[in-house]
């Protein structure tokens, strides 16, 4: 699947971050390096593992060697069969223990695949886990991302995870209050059933949608077996941490209105002013200030999936909201309080009828969500 958050396809992304992600030697000279160990032991709470789970590891050599050990040896402690961890990428270091090689036949008996720092879909192992959960219906096999990356700049320009921006991410691994977090999804989700959706922006947004009886995947941190059990759709077994966002694949046919589009890159081009126009969830005409063949040729490229509606997402972390003083970034893929992303291409992975590969993200960080008469995000701030 191609993925393109703001501009980057997601490969380039990740390479990029597991070239400027920060390592614990590069922590340790800047600041103080990430606490690995109390990371382990939370990622290890929210996978819950049932006893005798088979788990592997599968990450980027120099990216986070420290968090490998820790987490191997919590998750043991925790009653899971560690499986090792798989390096992609380079060499593992010794302490990351001998390495294996999983097949297809392996991964299908495989509960639990962690995407550690620097690791890819695109990676092997990983792509077959993928397929694993892809007919994994009623089972508790799933997969955690821990990227240690996505952060972006206001314009959705992948920019480099410094100590400061790296120290956010850990604040919001170690202290987000699940439970109320879990909450706040769902009372979302609850609203969102049986109404129309309204994001409007200043620059010129005004989408409408809504979602019928679509599954609505809630990054509430739960990456246990019995939430892997009752998903609805792929995503539903991708659990991410740091957690924060809502994600939904609205009815196609009932996506009308426009899209007004920060600036960003569009086929390796600078666009600006871009507006597109829907109607029953498809592209129906497009204008722009600048760039504006730029944007024909990625949608050429696309196809079909590339003039379609893919996704509406709501990030819900307090602790991962654009932060209000210095420099203002977004942190984690647009999970922070308040932030939303409309996506155009493939939502199948969603429950979605849309198929073809393609996929770009957008941010919005001024948007106001209506649902029905209530407004829950104004001018980019949740409110409810």
């Amino acid at each position: 699947m191609r993925f393109i958050p703001s501009g980057h396809t997601l490969t380039t992304a990740l390479a990029t971050v597991a070239m400027a992600s920060l390592t614990c030697a590069d922590a340790r000279a800047q600041g103080r390096a990430p606490d690995w160990q109390r990371l382990a032991q939370l990622i290890t709470e929210r996978i819950a593992p049932e006893n005798g789970e088979r788990i592997f590891l599968l990450g980027a050599p120099g990216v986070a060697d420290a968090l490998v050990p820790a987490l191997r040896e919590a998750l043991t402690r925790a009653g899971a069969e560690d499986l090792g961890a798989i390096a992609v990428g380079g060499s593992a270091p010794a302490a990351w223990g001998p390495q294996r090689t999983l097949t297809d036949s392996d991964l299908a008996s495989v509960d639990v695949g962690i995407m550690l720092p620097g690791a890819a879909p695109t990676h092997a192992p990983y792509a077959g886990m993928q397929r694993v959960l892809g007919a994994a219906k009623g089972s508790r096999a799933r997969t955690v991302h821990f990227h240690w990356a996505g952060a972006y700049s206001m314009s959705g320009a992948i920019i480099d995870l410094t100590p400061e921006r790296a120290a956010v991410y850990e604040r919001a691994l170690l202290e987000t209050d699940y439970a109320a977090l879990a909450r706040k999804q769902r009372q979302f989700e609850d609203a969102m059933r049986g109404v129309v959706v309204r994001v409007t922006t200043p620059a010129g947004t005004d989408l409408s949608f809504s979602i019928g009886d679509r599954p609505v995947t809630k990054q509430d941190g739960d990456a246990s077996g019995a939430r892997a059990r009752r998903g609805r759709n792929l995503i539903d077994r991708e659990v991410e941490l740091p957690a924060g966002a809502i994600r939904v694949a609205p009815v196609e046919e009932s996506v009308s209105g426009t899209i007004a589009f920060p600036a960003g890159d569009w086929a390796g081009e600078r666009v600006e002013g871009l507006v597109m126009r829907f109607a029953r969830g498809q592209l129906v005409s497009f204008d722009a200030r600048a760039g504006r063949a730029a944007v024909e040729r990625e949608l050429q490229v696309a196809g079909a999936a590339g003039r379609a509606f893919r996704e509406f997402a709501l990030g819900f972390n307090p602790l991962l909201a654009i932060p209000t003083t210095g420099e203002p970034w977004i942190p984690y893929y647009g999970y922070g309080a308040g932030v939303v992303r409309l996506s155009l291409g493939d939502n199948s992975e969603l429950g979605g009828k849309v198929t073809g590969g393609y996929v770009r993200w957008n941010f919005f960080t001024d948007a106001t969500v209506t649902v029905g008469r209530d407004v829950w995000v104004r001018a980019g701030r949740l409110i409810r």
